[in-house]
């Protein structure tokens, strides 16, 4: 298939988190019809990774095969491929693919690749493949920074935190404690949380993705629950250190996920840039050194216009075929 193409098959298979098997067994079959030694491993019951090999791997390419929520169908026009996951990753694995094909074609060999499940929720494929390792010294992990490699990486800490209250009949406010006001406050104090800038990776942010409470408008509130997530450019032990000493004894924090900051190596010759979204990166240790690049914008993924330049999908296959050269040269 030509990358277009193959972009619209990945895209026409929804696979939001958790629900990534069809895309896996489309994605065996058709590397199988590739001629690739394929197999599946079973990062979490019924979910699947794809490893596809054409030699001894030197260098791995690598991405995500799940996305979010909701899915989006498939259209095109003469610029772009609009759908869920068109640039957050299935563009960008459509790319690899045709870059392993080019590479294959020149006689090299000496590579693999990796497409897993979980990344857009807690990188479960990544850490399932990373006790898997195959001795690969270099590892090419795919996800939306315009074409150029990414240098660096925030880290990410996403956090849960519970209020607690007394429920009481709205009319009399004294007899209760509402958990959402004490939640509020809270959060409050959390946004003008700071921290020093670096250099390099910029500034640390804090969303409040989440938020809710109650039950209904004539009732106190006895509970409160808040979802935030920090992108980072300190240690996250810093960035709990101040949660916990702003929550002590007014509300719970539970620490779903964190991603530590990242710093990957760069080539000479192609366009650099720092990014603050996290990768399965810092979960493939055991794959070999690490570098991030793939076509597509980051501000149009999670979106309701998810797409991908037609134009930069064609030189992101260009840019994948080169950096492996430049690497499994030197």
């Amino acid at each position: 298939m030509h990358v277009f193409e193959l972009t619209r098959c990945l895209i026409e298979i929804e696979s939001i988190t958790e629900n990534e098997k069809k895309v896996a067994l489309f994605l065996k079959d058709y590397l199988a019809q590739l001629n690739y030694r394929v197999t599946l491993q079973e990062a979490a019951p019924s979910r699947f990774n794809v490893l596809a090999l054409a030699g001894q791997p030197e260098l791995v390419f690598s991405t995500h095969i799940d996305t979010v929520p909701p899915y989006i169908p498939f259209r095109e026009d003469e610029q772009y491929l609009y759908g869920r996951g068109a640039c957050d990753a299935k563009g960008i694995l459509a790319a690899q693919v045709e870059a392993a094909q080019r590479l294959r074609a020149a006689g090299e060999t000496r590579f693999g690749l990796l497409f897993v499940v979980g990344e857009e929720r807690n990188s479960a494929g990544a850490l399932y493949a990373n006790k898997n390792p195959l001795g690969s010294k270099f590892l090419v992990d795919g996800e939306p920074t315009e074409n150029k490699l990414a240098i660096g990486s925030k880290g990410s800490l996403r956090a849960e935190i519970i209020a607690r209250g007394k429920a009481a009949h709205s009319a009399y406010p004294e007899m209760g404690e509402s958990a959402i006001l004490k939640l509020l406050d809270l959060l409050e104090e959390v946004r003008q949380m700071k921290f020093d800038p670096d250099p390099l990776l910029g500034e640390t942010t804090c969303n409040i993705g989440i938020l809710e409470g109650g039950t209904k408008a004539n009732i106190i509130p006895d509970r409160a629950r808040a979802e935030i997530m920090f992108r980072s450019v300190v240690p996250l032990e810093r960035i709990k250190t101040r949660l916990e000493a702003i929550a002590a004894g007014r509300a719970e924090i539970c620490y779903a996920f964190e991603v530590p900051i990242v710093l990957m190596n760069v080539v000479d010759g192609f366009d650099t840039t720092v990014v603050s979204f996290t990768s399965d990166v810092p979960f493939l240790t055991h794959w070999g050194q690490p570098y991030l690049l793939g076509p597509g914008s980051i501000l149009h993924a999670h979106t309701d216009h998810e797409r991908i330049s037609k134009k930069q999908l064609l030189e992101g296959v260009d840019l994948y075929v080169r950096l492996a050269n430049k690497v499994l040269t030197n």
